[in-house]
């Protein structure tokens, strides 16, 4: 048994334990926390992945988003501290910042700096290495587990299943390198993928519907660099986040990763893109930025170049609304919700999806994908209101916006303009934006009060 097994305060195992052989397609963040969790089921777990998985902390063109600002959310941060005991602590001994009060942290979600007096009442640290170095940490431990295997640069051809499609037998890999084409059986295929996930089309090839997609078409594009800021040139600051605002749909993320070196992520919506050229990059970034930051950032020394993305709609697949389902098959991660990534839930939603899975396996085998996608949907249902709804917080982002969300939306902006000065209601509302706490939180009668009193004494 590993010693993330044998930890005292390390996730409970599934008190029934498989004999089988459970596959696991992607070895990004979400693949990783799945197989982590499988390993505790079944004697044997391969985890593949199309890419050549680099030994050092670099970023690989599976993972796009690793070449721009990633911030672990503190549910992340505590999946991460169940299911890899001693991970994050190693990552701050190695000089990995870590984030654990109010003043470290500008954070200005559409438009209203958040509080930054007090200290929080329950903190959760806010760990910052780069997303290449998480990846390559996590990986290196499921390595270690027992009966685990990570085979990098295959891809998956197509699934195994019985003659009537019932179940999903195995999968077919393809080899990268030399295209030759094996089948691996399984007792269980986790599809972990990403938004790019095949199973939908696999689904339709084995006689099955597919899910249906809530799909809201964001046109997002993220610009970052790698800089060399003076020491102490923030201050005490780690992070600087600022989101968008109606009337200007741009926002940045300044994370601190070393003593020194800082990543700076632009964003933009439709038609308010961040531009690649260096000089109008800085001053795309002026308007958004404080401007001490601003300052500190036009002494900065460039680390590399400017590197772009696009994503273009948070997508969500509703497998739990699916009435068949192959056996001995799930998909997790973001091949179940791709969420807009400004708002870092990525990471954070594959966490909480793999409680999900450690509860349903505990369960026994029987219908199994049916347990586990009505309880992801039930887990991440507030990850993805609350992202849906900050995009349609902004006229420039089209979209329904039914009477609940338009209420809802007036309701979070009377709070933030509270929380520019009640450091109780920062707190609350940090904790539900970091998937922490429901949203009910915010709707009790203190919390109300408390918002109409700062709104009062605001207007005058």
């Amino acid at each position: 048994m590993s010693h993330e097994t044998a930890h005292p305060h390390g996730p409970k195992e599934p008190r029934a334990r498989s004999s089988g052989h459970c596959v696991v397609l992607g070895a990004s963040i979400a693949g990783l926390f799945a197989a982590r969790v499988l390993s505790g089921m079944f004697d044997r777990v391969t985890v593949v992945d199309r890419d050549a998985l680099p030994e050092a902390d670099e970023n690989r063109r599976g993972v796009p988003q690793g070449r721009h600002a990633h911030a672990i959310l503190p549910a992340g941060t505590r999946g991460l501290q169940q299911m890899f005991p001693g991970l994050l602590e190693e990552l701050e001994a190695s000089g990995v910042p870590v984030v654990r009060e109010p003043t470290e942290m500008h954070f200005a979600p559409g438009g209203h700096l958040l509080c930054q007096e007090g200290r929080y009442a329950d903190p959760t640290p806010t760990y910052q290495p780069t997303r290449p170095q998480l990846e390559r940490q996590v990986r290196l431990r499921v390595r270690k587990l027992p009966g685990v295997e990570i085979v990098d640069r295959c891809e998956a051809a197509g699934l195994i299943s019985t003659p009537d499609g019932a179940r999903v037998t195995g999968v077919r890999l393809v080899r990268r390198d030399d295209d030759t084409e094996r089948e691996l059986a399984a007792d269980l295929v986790v599809d972990a993928t990403g938004r790019g996930g095949r199973t939908t089309r696999w689904l339709a090839d084995l006689g099955y519907d597919q899910p249906r997609e809530d799909k809201l078409a964001v046109d997002i594009k993220y610009v970052s660099q790698n800089l060399r800021l003076a020491p102490g040139a923030l201050g005490r600051r780690k992070v600087v986040i600022v989101g968008a605002e109606p009337g200007r749909p741009t926002g940045a993320t300044f994370l601190q990763h070393e003593a020194d070196r800082w990543m700076l992520t632009l964003i933009g919506y439709g038609g308010h893109h961040p531009p690649t050229d260096p000089s109008d990059f800085l001053e795309f970034a002026k308007p958004i930025l404080p401007s001490d930051v601003f300052e500190a950032l036009c002494a900065a020394e460039p680390l590399d170049d400017l590197v772009a993305h696009r994503y273009p709609a948070s997508v969500r697949r509703r497998y739990e609304r699916l009435d068949r389902f192959p056996e001995g098959l799930l998909v997790f991660g973001d091949a179940i919700c791709s969420f807009n990534p400004v708002y870092g839930q990525g990471m954070s939603a594959a966490a909480l999806q793999a409680e999900v899975l450690r509860e349903c396996l505990a369960g026994g085998p029987d219908r199994l994908a049916h347990r586990f996608f009505r309880a992801a949907a039930r887990r991440i249902e507030v990850a993805w209101q609350m992202a849906v709804g900050s995009d349609l917080s902004l006229p420039e982002v089209a979209g329904p916006r039914p009477l609940p969300v338009r209420l809802t939306n007036a309701y979070f902006g009377a709070l933030l303009t509270a929380a520019e000065r009640d450091p109780a209601l920062t707190q609350e509302f940090v904790k539900v934006s970091s998937l922490l706490s429901s949203p009910l939180i915010l709707l009790n009668p203190v919390t109300v009060g408390r918002v109409v009193l700062g709104n009062l004494i605001r207007r005058h």
